[in-house]
Formats: structure tokens, C-alpha cells, sequence
């Protein structure tokens, strides 16, 4: 009995066991590995009966199981770990290549009881680099998670801002309609040719919204620079990453009670800038 003519892509969904979706069976299609006929097959086929339907190899679908990526670690212990994150990576998300799923390879398991997958503690963007936390027991996690809410972690950045701007400040502007404040002390200014003036800025960050460091420098004319996503026309710095870094991470040890502060040297492409002055 000859079947109303339909599609390839909808007629094979199931007739064989390892390609169980449409999704799936379009791949093999593309890869040509689905034969009708002992001829290859092409996603305008349609099927209206009798065909000799083949899979010729094997479809494959895994994923790899686990992230090899190399993370420098500053410090380890049995509860906690911190990290220097590089540029141009995730924390963690849906993503494959994140600082999350890179962790289990580059730390070394708790023996604690209360041992569980390392997570990270709070966020970095994108493409900001730095000192980032890390719990390894289910203990270390909670509390350093509420140390955080308290504010009684401080934490230190360091950036390169474009323009002239105050010595020091404080920035008081509220972000997605929460409250927001920054402190900012410049270290160091040099003359530029294009930017006009180029700023080595100390920043501690009073809050914790997305993106509030970049927000409000960039709120007061002075953008990080090689920031996309907030800056000025003509100022863009293509190619060269953000110039921010989370620089220092000062807190007490959740478990021991031991007073912790890890400082980052200034980045070589942030030195450079300020070599002479």
C-alpha cells in the first residue's frame, strides 16, 4: 500500500536507534550518511513508499565529558579556592567553556564531609579578568555566599579610564533602579594623543549590580577602556580586551577564622601604558 508522499526529515524520525529526533536525523542527512536507494539523501526528498532507507555510519553526538582548560590558582585549601579568571570567559551559563566547568579539573577535591563540585562564589564579566572566589563544601559555599550579602568581603579593581577626571570620588547613581555606589582614587595619568588622557584607577565597589563599574565611570565621561559596551564615539579600543581587573580579594575564612588577602600584580598591558610617567 503505497503512503501519501512526506518528507524524509519527518517520514525517518525513529527507524533507527541511534537517531531519535528530527534534529538528529537532519544532521545525519547533512552529513550525508542517510542513503534511499543507495543514493544519498537530501533534506528535498520524500518518501512515498517501498524505499530502502540506510544509515551509513555512526552519527556521533557526545559531547565532551569534561572542560581541559588551565586556570591559575592563587590559593587552595580542604573548603575554598581562588582563581585568576582570564579575559574572554564565562564564570558560568549554558555555555560549555566556563570558569565553572573548568574548575573540577584544576582544584583538588575536598576531603570535608560536606564536599561537593567547586563553585564559584560570585561573578565576573565576560571580558573581565581577576582574583575570583570559590567554594569546595557545601559549608564554605553558604557562608561565604552570606559574607557577600554582608559586604564583608572587600574587593579592589583596578582599570584604565579614558579622559581627565578627579583625583578621587565617589559615585552615587543608582542601577536598574537599585541602589549603586562605587568609590575610585586615580593612581596615575598619562597624556594620550587620541584619548587625551589615559587614567590607572583604583575602584572599590560599595554594591554589587551587573556592570557597575563600567556603568558609572562610563556615567561620569570616563569609560574603561576597550569597554563595547559603554563608551564614547571615536574612543572604542578594538582588539585589546577590557583594561579591567579584579585586582584584591581581602575576607576571614569562613572555617578557620584567619584573616585572607590576595593582591594581583598590575597587568603588563595596563603597566605599558604608564611606563614613563
Amino acid at each position: 500500500m503505497q503512503i501519501k508522499p512526506i518528507r524524509l526529515q519527518e517520514y525517518g524520525v525513529g527507524i533507527f536507534n541511534t537517531i531519535s529526533t528530527k534534529s538528529g536525523l537532519k544532521k545525519a542527512i547533512n552529513k550525508k550518511l542517510i542513503l534511499v536507494n543507495d543514493k544519498v539523501a537530501t533534506t528535498a526528498i520524500f518518501i512515498n513508499g517501498g524505499e530502502e532507507i540506510t544509515l551509513r555510519g555512526v552519527l556521533d553526538n557526545k559531547k565532551p565529558s569534561r572542560l581541559i582548560l588551565d586556570l591559575e590558582v592563587i590559593y587552595e585549601d580542604e573548603h575554598l579556592a581562588v582563581i585568576n579568571k582570564p579575559a574572554g570567559l564565562l564564570v558560568s551559563g549554558n555555555t560549555f567553556k566556563t570558569v565553572s566547568n573548568a574548575l573540577p579539573q584544576n582544584l583538588t577535591k575536598s576531603t570535608e564531609v560536606d564536599a561537593i563540585t567547586p563553585k564559584p562564589i560570585h561573578r565576573l564579566d565576560y571580558p573581565t579578568t581577576g582574583l575570583l572566589l570559590v567554594g569546595k563544601t557545601a559549608t564554605s559555599i553558604v557562608s561565604l555566599g552570606k559574607m557577600f550579602e554582608d559586604k564583608e568581603i572587600y574587593k579592589k579593581y583596578l582599570a584604565v579610564t579614558i579622559g581627565a577626571m578627579p583625583v578621587e570620588g565617589i559615585i552615587d547613581l543608582p542601577i536598574d533602579n537599585k541602589n549603586a555606589v562605587s568609590k575610585y582614587r586615580v593612581l596615575k595619568t598619562t597624556v594620550s594623543k587620541r584619548f587625551h588622557f589615559l587614567n590607572l584607577v583604583e575602584l572599590e565597589p560599595l554594591t554589587g549590580r551587573r556592570h557597575q563599574l563600567r556603568k558609572h565611570l562610563y556615567s561620569m565621561g570616563n569609560p574603561i577602556l576597550g569597554d563595547r559596551n559603554y563608551n564614547l564615539p571615536g574612543l572604542l579600543l578594538k582588539g585589546k580586551g577590557l583594561y579591567l581587573q579584579a585586582n584584591m580579594l581581602k575576607f576571614k575564612h569562613p572555617v578557620t577564622g584567619e584573616m585572607l588577602q590576595f593582591e594581583l600584580s598590575i597587568p603588563k598591558n595596563f603597566a605599558k601604558i604608564f611606563l614613563n610617567n
